[in-house]
């Protein structure tokens, strides 16, 4: 089955090539014309062109490692590492930055959130490209909303990240005009309100003009997904009916069901046709796999989370030892949760064997004692691109349908609608081998964070959770062993973007 990605596009260069995304450091991008062999004219005129102009969008999930980044080893430090699922990882002293975040001693000059405040705004300049490109498009008006629908659904993913990480943030709703780009309007932070407002504009139209999962090409958007997302944001809003309703319209879309084996969810390729890549469960998928020039996956996602020699040494290693399940996410599985060992590489004092055969050696020789599964790449056993490591072709889940049943559980729980809750907690339950609960928002938080551990959104929970149940941050970081402050559910704003919006970008309270 054909997916997108799998090609080295470079549709359109927008503030690419410069270190920040800051539009005072990109006034001339409008001036760059769009790379590769796509016209304006080609775009207006062919689906296809437009097509793969949308396509450069997706490609930007290709970015990361120490650099500007969406959702690879940056990312996975400010949601996991920040978090009480996970320890820094590697050795003690590697990498000062990370080790700031998980101290909850983050500085406004701490280049990792730069990097993702970069990369994110990266990803918001080409799809306000797009979108300047398709307004003109002429071939028929469903396919033309298609399109822009994806590249909506895109900028919508990219602000709901930006909001959870730093709230208000600078609103670009459109290329600007090298005249415009310097004014207070795009160097000033809207509020999150107009914010979230934005977000939902932008997925009520994707909801209304994407297409049916069924006739939507592998990886790309479609009226699931954005309604997928659509029903995060407004629990996020604390809008229950809402995130109920978007909720319920997907789980009765009958489009997607979840994996029978929880530890096949990561794999590439599925066991008797469960789990593998863009399987039942997912909703929304980072696509990646194997081009000439290796590029088509995401830039040190996997090898930055995999095991570290240590000690005595003496192995060929798996990464750099980044992001290690923590003691407080071991302690809260129950009995008998076969999540816990599809989600933790438990390294054992005399050798630890992994799914593919690959024998990590004894405790001595180890750098770190539990990594994460859900990052794991086989390096035998599933596709390699010529040695390199770097950009393992590793395809990253952003949305399943386990969240989704999870959402659907709590704002049901909010509305009142226990029983309805209890059902769909139970499903993730029963697929993880444990006895049925009854809903509450107890048990509801506590499965989402085993359900969903390691995969990058539980600072997120935890920050919404607390603003729901005051105290909740405080008692999660406490069992963490580390003090909770109310600053710290946000991100300081980047002082590499206040200096460059010449002081207009004002900083987060308390930093």
């Amino acid at each position: 089955m054909k997916k997108i990605y799998n090609k080295n596009l470079n549709i359109i260069a927008v503030c690419m090539l410069v270190a920040t995304a800051t539009l005072s450091a990109c006034k001339n991008y409008l001036d760059v014309s769009p790379q590769a062999a796509i016209t304006q004219d080609q775009i207006a005129s062919d689906p296809n062109q437009a097509k793969n102009l949308v396509t450069g969008i997706y490609n930007v999930f290709y970015i990361g490692g120490f650099e500007p980044d969406i959702d690879s080893f940056q990312f996975v430090i400010l949601s996991d590492i920040a978090s009480d699922d996970a320890d820094k990882g590697s050795s003690p002293d590697d990498y000062g930055d990370a080790k700031q975040i998980d101290n909850l001693q983050t500085s406004a000059s701490n280049g990792v959130v730069n990097n993702v405040w970069t990369g994110l705004y990266q990803g918001v300049a080409r799809a306000n490209q797009a979108l300047d490109k398709l307004q003109n498009a002429q071939f028929d008006a469903a396919t033309k909303n298609a399109l822009i629908g994806e590249a909506r659904f895109l900028r919508a993913y990219f602000y709901f990240n930006l909001v959870r990480l730093y709230g208000g943030v600078p609103l670009l709703d459109k290329v600007p005009l090298a005249s415009e780009a310097n004014q207070d309007k795009y160097q000033t932070r809207a509020s999150a309100d107009d914010i979230y407002k934005f977000i939902i504009s932008d997925l009520d139209f994707a909801v209304a003009n994407l297409l049916d999962k069924k006739v939507t090409e592998v990886g790309r958007a479609n009226i699931s997904t954005a309604q997928a997302l659509e029903a995060k944001v407004y629990l996020y809003m604390k809008n229950y009916q809402k995130a109920y309703d978007l909720s319920k319209a997907v789980i009765d879309g009958n489009n997607y069901s979840l994996v029978k084996d929880y530890s096949l969810i990561w794999r590439q390729r599925a066991v008797n046709g469960d789990g593998g890549n863009n399987n039942s469960e997912s909703i929304f998928e980072i696509q990646a796999g194997i081009n000439k020039s290796c590029t088509a996956g995401i830039n040190l996602y996997t090898v930055s989370q995999g095991p570290r020699a240590g000690g005595k040494f003496g192995w060929a290693d798996l990464g750099f030892g980044f992001n290690n399940p923590s003691e407080s996410l071991l302690n809260e599985y129950e009995a008998n949760d076969v999540r816990r060992a599809a989600t933790v590489i438990t390294i054992q004092d005399h050798g630890t064997v992994l799914w593919d055969g690959f024998r990590i050696p004894s405790r001595d020789s180890v750098q770190n004692g539990t990594y994460s599964y859900k990052a794991y790449h086989s390096r035998t056993a599933e596709d390699n691109c010529g040695g390199s490591t770097d950009r393992l072709p590793k395809q990253v889940r952003i949305l399943r349908y386990a969240d989704i049943l999870l959402i659907n559980a709590e704002a049901a729980f909010q509305l009142g609608r226990v029983l309805e809750a209890t059902t769909n907690l139970n499903l993730v339950r029963t697929r993880a081998k444990l006895p049925a609960a009854t809903a509450s928002l107890a048990t509801i938080w506590h499965e989402r964070r085993m359900e969903l551990a390691e995969e990058h959104d539980r600072f997120f929970d935890i920050v919404r959770q607390d603003a729901v149940q005051p105290g909740r941050a405080a008692a999660a970081f406490a069992a963490h062993e580390k003090t909770w402050a109310a600053k710290y559910a946000l991100f300081p704003i980047p002082q590499t973007q206040i200096d460059l919006s010449g002081g207009r970008l004002k900083q987060n309270p308390g930093y």
